[in-house]
Formats: C-alpha cells, sequence, structure tokens
C-alpha cells in the first residue's frame, strides 16, 4: 500500500528559486503577514515570494480563499481529499502540507489522507470517494476526463457538487504550479496545527 506521510520542512532542502520578502511594504501586506501567521501559526511562503512581489493580488486570493472556505458546500474531508490528491500527484510539498494542516484543523483523521495515492485498492474508502478522487486524479494527469468517469462521478455527486470538485481541482493545479516552478516547498504547517490541537 502507498503511503505519504506528513511533509514537513527539511533541512537544507533546495533553495528557493526567489528570496522571501520578510518586511512587507503597504499595509495590506503587513496584514497579509499577521492574518496568516495569526491563522496558521506563521506567514506562508507564497506571501512572502509571490504576493510580496504582486501585491495587487492579495485581494484576489483573500476572495478565493474566502469562497473556498466558506462557499464550497463540498463535505470537509472529501474537500480535503481533493486538493491533497491534486497536489501529491503533483508534487507539491507546500500545498500537501497546508491541506494536511487544515483536515487537523477540522479534526479529521489522517488514516485516508495517508493513503490517498491508494485510493483505488483502499478500503478506508466509499465507492462515493473513489468516484471523486479517480475523476480528480485523470483530470490532474490528462487535464481531460473520460466519459466512463465522468458518468461513475455522476452516480454519487449531484451537479453543484461535481462543479465543486472540478473548481477545487483547479484551484489546486493552480497554487501547484505557481508553488512548484519557484521551488516553495513546505511550511510545517501539519506539526503547528497538531501543536494547537493538543
Amino acid at each position: 500500500m502507498l503511503h505519504m506521510e506528513t511533509v514537513e520542512p527539511v533541512e537544507g532542502r533546495k533553495k528557493m528559486r526567489l528570496e522571501p520578502i520578510e518586511k512587507p511594504k503597504g499595509i495590506m501586506m503587513r496584514f497579509a503577514h499577521w492574518g496568516t501567521r495569526r491563522q496558521l501559526g506563521k506567514v506562508m511562503t507564497p506571501i512572502k515570494i509571490v504576493t510580496a512581489r504582486i501585491p495587487g493580488s492579495i485581494k484576489l486570493t483573500n476572495e478565493i480563499v474566502k469562497f473556498e472556505m466558506k462557499g464550497i458546500k463540498l463535505e470537509p474531508e472529501l474537500h480535503y481529499m481533493v486538493i491533497s490528491l491534486a497536489s501529491k500527484i503533483n508534487g507539491c510539498d507546500f500545498c500537501i502540507d497546508l491541506a494536511r494542516a487544515m483536515a487537523i484543523r477540522e479534526h479529521l483523521g489522517m488514516e485516508k489522507f495517508d493513503a490517498l495515492l491508494d485510493y483505488k485498492n483502499s478500503s478506508l474508502f466509499s465507492d462515493r470517494e473513489r468516484a471523486a478522487l479517480a475523476y480528480v486524479e485523470e483530470i490532474t494527469r490528462n487535464r481531460r476526463v473520460s466519459d466512463a468517469t465522468f458518468e461513475n462521478l455522476r452516480k454519487y455527486f449531484n451537479e453543484q457538487e461535481i462543479v465543486e470538485i472540478t473548481w477545487l481541482n483547479a484551484l489546486e493545479n493552480y497554487y501547484n504550479l505557481i508553488n512548484i516552478p519557484l521551488e516553495i516547498g513546505s511550511d510545517g504547517f501539519c506539526a503547528i496545527a497538531r501543536a494547537r490541537t493538543n
């Protein structure tokens, strides 16, 4: 069975391609630093690398995050499994760590998250979850989905849920395509989330 353990920052990891900007200019950027530090326990690296260099994106990012957290109705466990699987397939350590940390904050068990890459064979997953994860995997790997995969998804999800799964997957691939080329790795949010929930 394939398992992927918690991704933690590794001493001596490959250096990021751009230096983090630790002291941002402007009130919105200082607020972004304060807000993520308060919510997650530290300032997330993409804010120090990406948003610090294109501060106009902070408003858009805030709206996307707000919608993801409050507008998506899919149950939290499946929500975080969908984005975790896309990030595992793409190899985005930052996003894997953040999704797991959010799942920990929701008091979700990590057993399914550890077994995600084996969802097809693991008895931990329901047929409904397998249908969603197969859809996400096929889209992430191929950028397209077969009629058979879509019809299987349709057996378990209504149209709104299908669109939410599709949107979450697209959003996660967007984040992955920012973090991976800039070599933004794990921020260790899982460890912080575990410490905060104990």
